[in-house]
C-alpha cells in the first residue's frame, strides 16, 4: 500500500526516538445514499475516521472488520485502498503506522463503544464526504496532541479518497 505521508512532532530525528509501534486499520466507507460514518469525540471536540488496533493474532481486514462493527455498528466490503500513513509521537514514544480502506457499507447495527470510547464521549455521526473533509478543516481539538495528529492524518485520508472517487466516476 502506498505511504501517502509520514507525520511527526520532531524532525527526522523523531523516527529514532519511537520505539514503540503500534498498528492500525481504517475506512472511508459509503452506504447507499452516499453518506459515511465518521466519530464525534465529544470530550476533546473532534472527528474522526473509524478504526484501531490491529489486535495479536488478527491481520489488517480482520482488525478492520472488528472495528467497523463495534464503532459504527456496520460490516463493509473493502472496494479500494487509500493508504497508509506512519505517525510519529515522540511524546508518547511511538510509531503508529494507520493502513485506510475505501469500502462500501453491507448493513448497518448497533455500535459497541470500549470504555475508553465512551468516556471520551464518542459519538456516530453520518456525513457525505465532502462534509466529513470540511467538518474536519474546521476541528480545534481540544487535546491537541492526539487530536492534531488524528485530524491531519484523517484528512489527508479523506481527501485521497475523494481523489480515488473522482477518478472511479470520470
Amino acid at each position: 500500500m502506498k505511504i501517502l505521508k509520514e507525520i511527526r512532532d520532531k524532525g527526522p530525528e523523531a523516527d529514532g526516538l519511537c520505539t514503540e509501534t503500534r498498528e492500525a486499520a481504517r475506512a472511508v466507507a459509503f452506504d447507499e445514499d452516499g453518506r459515511m460514518p465518521v466519530l464525534f469525540v465529544g470530550k476533546h471536540g473532534y472527528h474522526k475516521l473509524p478504526g484501531g488496533g490491529i489486535e495479536a493474532g488478527e491481520d489488517v481486514m480482520q482488525a478492520l472488520a472488528r472495528e467497523m462493527k463495534e464503532e459504527t455498528g456496520c460490516s463493509i466490503e473493502v472496494t479500494g485502498e487509500i493508504g497508509t500513513i506512519v505517525e510519529y509521537r515522540t511524546d508518547w514514544n511511538i510509531k503508529q503506522t494507520s493502513h485506510c480502506y475505501l469500502g462500501k457499507i453491507v448493513s448497518k447495527g448497533e455500535t459497541a463503544f470500549d470504555e475508553g470510547e465512551k468516556e471520551n464521549d464518542f459519538k456516530l455521526v453520518w456525513m457525505t464526504l465532502d462534509e466529513a473533509i470540511e467538518t474536519l478543516e474546521k476541528d480545534q481539538p481540544a487535546n491537541y496532541y492526539d487530536g492534531g495528529f488524528i485530524r491531519e492524518r484523517d484528512l489527508i485520508f479523506l481527501k485521497q479518497a475523494k481523489i480515488l472517487k473522482e477518478k472511479r466516476i470520470t
